[in-house]
Parts: structure tokens; sequence; C-alpha cells
């Protein structure tokens, strides 16, 4: 008998910039996302302020779901879905964010996709924001940096929460929104990179105007979520985090210390305003050693404390350790790193694989807060062969989130309430950190590569047949 509750959200979780292509079509708008480049693992993409002849922009194709959504839906119906986590691409209702009335054939398109899901009884979780910021917000207002954006955000929820209102129920109001703690967050969640061009790993650590885009992105999520409650009570609101846990190196105190302090900046520090409503007081001391000053309009601090979430969901690929000793051996990973941890395998491109971890994170995020969570990302990004006859042998991913959803299942035991389950790029999509197709997390293979060339056809892995009876017996046959 499974311990997962009887409408456990099974799904599968995509991003339209990683995966919608169609970039220019039907009124589009360029995004952030459709000006960076291809990159690699060892050689970073690129932000550019204009297109280069001759340099492949691989979010504008693709894998092209614009073009597939009901082979798509269909194939995801098949593995029998329960959720279908998406996102609406910013720049396909509003080009450049600043329109005072929405692109029509954009809305459409969404209505097409909410319907041929409504078709299959598969329920759509939304992320309105992921990764997708109009790029002429980015040259007029600096991103986020602007509180201009906040206007701009809330009118684009108030069109898409009126024209899908009984079509969607569950909504996201920014992907990753932690994102915006970190350097590259400036490029993939702010848009603060006003007249900058080169890679994405280079771009100048501007943590007073990051932090004040945050801020911005906190008052525009409330006021988003503040606007459902009131019009459209039907609606679950939820946050997004990337969770990246932290263990102590070692019991030294300054490890312990050291990995506190990670804990509280990158993973509580955007959750506890979205949660609880109002900033955490260790941020205090963090604001004042790096000169940060965030500057709150009269009222701010009251729209936070309305515009709380209704349930947390996270991603979560991967952990690392935190060390004091600057010798320490160094593993990359999910937008962040840290210490090697000897007790761990690691994928292809260096993220350390640690299922249990997983329990402990659904555990102390459970703790924290006291309200539902979902796992909405969660995968093995990994170096797939197409056989000849069609077929990819992924024994590897299946393993991989088998012993992920072991440890979801002995985490429901201890007492969280967890209400889905997403893995990352059901389907394969181009890599956010990278830009890449050779990294796919997919259970459906998409004929697409580096250099941009492929037909886009699709074919199930073995990990698709897998998937599917995990779902059928609600997580007992594994």
């Amino acid at each position: 008998m499974s311990v997962l509750r009887k409408d456990f959200l099974w799904g599968g979780a995509t991003a339209a910039n990683q995966y919608e292509g169609a970039w220019d079509v039907d009124g589009k708008g360029p995004s952030v996302s459709d000006m960076c480049t291809n990159g690699s693992h060892t050689t970073p993409k690129r932000v550019t302020p204009t297109f280069e002849e001759g340099t492949l922009y691989p979010s504008r194709e693709a894998t092209d779901f614009y073009h597939h959504y009901k082979e798509d839906i269909a194939l995801a119906a098949e593995m029998g879905f329960k959720c279908f986590r998406m996102s609406i691409n910013w720049t396909r209702i509003f080009p450049t964010g600043m329109e005072t009335e929405p692109n029509e054939a954009g809305l459409a398109f969404y209505d097409k996709v909410f319907d041929e899901l409504n078709k299959y009884g598969i329920e759509p979780l939304v992320t309105i924001s992921h990764y997708e910021l109009p790029y002429a917000l980015v040259e007029k207002y600096n991103g986020w940096y602007g509180r201009e954006v906040i206007d701009f955000y809330v009118r684009y929820c108030e069109v898409i929460f009126d024209r899908y209102q009984d079509k969607v129920k569950y909504w996201l109001t920014f992907n990753e929104i932690n994102c915006g703690t970190m350097t590259m967050g400036a490029v993939l969640s702010l848009g603060t990179i006003k007249d900058y061009c080169g890679p994405v790993t280079e771009v100048p650590d501007e943590k007073q105007i990051r932090y004040q885009g945050l801020h911005h992105q906190f008052v525009a999520s409330a006021k988003a979520i503040k606007l459902a409650h009131e019009k459209y009570p039907q609606f679950q609101m939820g946050c997004m985090i990337c969770f990246a846990t932290k263990y102590p190196y070692t019991c030294n105190p300054d490890d312990v210390l050291k990995c506190q302090n990670e804990m509280r900046q990158f993973n509580w520090f955007c959750s506890d305003v979205q949660v609880r409503g109002y900033y955490p007081s260790y941020m205090n001391r963090f604001f004042e050693e790096n000169n940060i000053t965030i500057a709150k309009e009269p009222g701010d601090d009251e729209l936070l404390k309305q515009g709380t979430v209704y349930f947390y969901t996270f991603s979560y690929y991967m952990t690392a350790c935190e060390s004091a000793d600057p010798n320490a051996d160094a593993v990359g990973g999910n937008l962040v790193g840290g210490c090697k941890n000897p007790y761990l395998q690691a994928s292809d491109w260096g993220w350390q694989i640690d299922p249990k971890g997983l329990r402990y994170t659904l555990n102390e995020i459970y703790d924290r807060y006291q309200i539902p969570l979902m796992v909405v990302e969660n995968g093995l990004g990994a170096y797939d062969k197409l056989e000849e006859d069609g077929s990819v042998h992924d024994s590897y991913r299946i393993d991989y989130l088998r012993q992920h959803i072991e440890q979801m299942e002995e985490a429901v035991k201890d007492g969280v309430d967890l209400m889905g389950y997403t893995p990352w790029g059901w389907i394969d999509v181009v890599s956010a950190s990278t830009g890449e197709m050779a990294k796919r997390y997919g259970l459906v293979y998409v004929n697409k590569y580096d250099d941009g060339t492929g037909d886009l056809g699709r074919r199930k892995k073995d990990s698709f047949y897998w998937y599917k009876k995990v779902i059928e017996s609600n997580g007992d046959e594994l």
C-alpha cells in the first residue's frame, strides 16, 4: 500500500525558455534567454545585447514544444501524468513587457495547451516567470533593478489569471527565485545586465543591484498572490526554490558555522520572506557587511505579509559540503558548488548524487514551514546514446530516480506533507546553465544536437516505460 496520498501529483517539469522554441513566432518578443548563446561543460554560454550572425542561440528553437505540444502532451498522458509543470513565456503575452494590451496569439497558444492537458485529465502547474524576462526591460530598466518592472509583472499576472482562471489551479510566481542571491542570477533571473556582453560566469558581481532587484521580485510575487487571494480563491499559489543542501565537511565548528551561513544565505532567505512574510533577522548582518541598503517604499513590508505562499516547491539535484579550509577539494553543481563529499558518487557533469539528502532536505523544509511541499525538479543530466533501432537504454537514470523516490517515501513516513513530484526535463530540453543539448535529463529523447541539427523526432527511453509503472502503482512499483 503506497504511503503517498491518493491524489499525489505525479508528472514532469519543463520551462518555456528551454523547451518551447518559436522565439519570434506569432508576435513573441525576445527574452533574456533568447539572447544567450550555446555553451558546454567547459565553455560558458554568453549573453549578447545584439544577435551575432553565425552564432547558435539554442533557446530560439529549443526542442520546439510550440509545434509539438499535442504530440508531447500525448506522451505525457501515456506515462500517466497527473501534473504537467510548465511555464508561460512572458514575451509571448507582452513582447516587450511594457505593452498595455496583450498579444492575443500568445494567449491563444496557451489556451490550446491547457485544453489539451485537460483532455487527458492532466493538471497544469504553471510557473509565471521562469528565466525569460523580456529583454526590452533589461535595456530600459536594467531588469528587476527598476521598480517599474513590478507593475509590468502584475499586469502580466492580471491578464493570465483572468484568461486561464478556469484552466489553471496551481501557480508558482518565480522559478528558483533564490538564484538572484548569486552572481549568475543577474542573467538568469534578474536581468540586471544592461550593457553587458560576455560569458554568464563573468557578470560583474553587483550585490546592491541584485538584492534590490530581488526585493522587487518579492514585492511582485506578494502582489500577485494578494491578487489571487482576492479575486481567484480557487488558485493555489506557491514559491519555487533552488535547494542546494549543504553539510559541514567535518565537525570542526568553523565548518559547521560556514555551512549554517551558506544554508541561510542561499537556501532559506528567499523562502523565509515568501513563506513567513518578512525579512529574516540574520540578513541584517549580511547587508551591513556587504554595504547593501534595500530601498523599500511605504507598504512593502505589509505587502510581504499579505502575499505569502500556500505551498512550497523546490528543485533538488545534489548536495555538497562546506569547509573553512580553502584547500578542500571543490565540486561543481546546480548553480552553486562546495566541497567534495567522499561518501557520494557524481554524475557526468560532476554533480554529486545524494538520494538520502532529499529525505533530509524534505524534513528540514517541512520542520521549518509546516506547509505542503512538492519536488518540482529532480533528475540526472547524462550523455544518452540513441541506438539504431531508436531505443535509449538509460538504466542509470532509472536508478537515480528510483533512489530519490524511495527517499521521498521515507520522508512521508517521517511526517512530511508531500503533494507531488515532477522530475526535471521529462523530455529533453536545452540546459539552462550551459546551453547545451548533450546534457540530457528526459524520459523522452529529442533528436536535437549541440550544433543545432536534428529533426526533433521524439523517442521513448527505457525510463519512460519504467516511470509509467511507477505512476500506475502510485510509487509502489519501483
